[in-house]
């Protein structure tokens, strides 16, 4: 994925007060920091930054009087109700260099008949360059049969990309239904029951 201009003004409020007026100004209040520079506080349009985060990792470039920072956003803090976007905490990156992070599992393939899938961890934690970010990892359980898992080691990884999970961790597990396992159990109690019964009148 190509990078993600975006245009930053230099902000000189602070407090709930002014991320409120900035808020309703249609931009984000948003911070930069990392390779030893100091955090450099921002304000960003709110509708293209918006729609820029509904990319996972991607790479930003952030354009402030006149200087280009490469980053990524590291934590994004949104309102409890709608998800909206309240602040966003950015790390500078360069060119060549590699970082962790968190890339979202995505099962694909379809689990042997009469099983169900649970997805065991939502992410994965990886090492890759910064300017070649996944944004997910696919993980197939075609025909996988209860009892069966797949683990964070099994799982194919984009180029470039280095697994910082425990290998071991599993990711997927496959079983039966619960709930049909457990009305199979009841029902049977039943019969037995029942059986039991009509042996007594007899």
């Amino acid at each position: 994925m190509s990078d993600i201009k975006l245009a930053a003004e230099a902000r000189t409020e602070f407090g709930k007060g002014a991320a409120r007026r900035i808020r309703r100004a249609n931009k984000i209040p948003a911070v930069l920091y990392g390779h030893g520079a100091d955090p450099l506080h921002i304000t960003l349009p709110g509708h293209e930054t918006m729609l820029a985060m509904r990319h996972s990792n991607a790479l930003f470039s952030i354009e402030l009087d006149g200087k280009t920072e490469l980053a990524v956003a590291k934590d994004v803090q949104r309102t409890p109700v709608n998800s909206t976007i309240e602040h966003i905490d950015f790390l500078i990156v360069r060119r060549g260099e590699k970082i962790a992070v968190d890339v979202t599992v995505n099962v694909v393939g379809e689990s042997a008949p009469g099983t169900i899938h649970f997805v065991e961890a939502q992410t994965l934690s990886v090492e890759a360059l910064a300017t070649n970010l996944p944004e997910s990892v696919e993980v197939s359980i075609e025909g996988l049969e209860a009892g069966q898992h797949v683990t964070a080691g099994e799982v194919t990884l984009p180029e470039g990309a280095t697994l910082l999970t425990d290998p071991d961790a599993a990711v997927v597990a496959v079983s039966e239904p619960r709930g049909e396992v457990a009305d199979e159990a009841e029902e049977g109690e039943a019969a037995e029951t029942a059986e039991a019964a009509e042996s007594t009148e007899g």
